[in-house]
């Protein structure tokens, strides 16, 4: 019994040599190409091995393709959805990236009523609402005498805004898509 174990071990373990000399260089490859580096290439490898093995130990386990071929195919499954996760993730940093640099006709729409308003107070908006500066840092930033004739100067800013709106009979819905 225990030469039959050593066998199968050693079997085991030739397969596994046998895998990395002829799949993890393809496997390397083809994460590479899509902007892996090895250490990528190295987990995902390793963890394709590991499913692998998990799923020929079951009784309904059938192969009808190469194992070196069922093996890549694990590994670009797992790239994939690792990669997945990664692209949500970009996702978000490229919906910022666009929305600083692509401005939509009701982004525009909206800048001119802010513009309107007055160098000035589009400053400090800005400062107050993108820079999330608090009123205190506002204050001092635009030499205003004290927090709260900040607060005053910025309600007047946003009342020269509504102003416009309603001279040029804009509603809520003019800004919605």
């Amino acid at each position: 019994m225990l030469v039959l174990e050593e066998t199968v071990r050693q079997t085991r373990e030739a397969k596994i040599i046998e895998w990395y000399t002829e799949v993890f260089p393809a496997a390397c490859t083809y994460i590479k190409k899509r902007g892996g580096d090895l250490e990528n290439a190295k987990e995902i490898f390793q963890e394709a091995l590991i499913l692998y093995y998990e799923r020929s130990t079951t009784s309904n386990f059938l192969l009808d393709v190469s194992e070196e071929a069922y093996l890549m195919g694990i590994v670009k499954n797992l790239w994939l959805k690792s990669h997945a996760k990664e692209q949500k993730m970009m996702s978000l940093d490229n919906v910022e990236w666009q929305a600083e640099h692509e401005t939509s006709p009701l982004t525009e729409k909206l800048l001119s009523f802010l513009q309107h308003s007055g160098q000035k107070c589009m400053d400090l908006l800005q400062s107050f609402y993108y820079e999330n500066l608090n009123m205190k840092e506002v204050a001092t930033q635009y030499g205003y005498s004290s927090e709260r004739s900040a607060t005053v100067q910025k309600f007047k800013c946003l009342e020269k805004v509504r102003d416009n709106v309603k001279q040029k009979s804009l509603t809520y819905e003019d800004f919605m898509d």
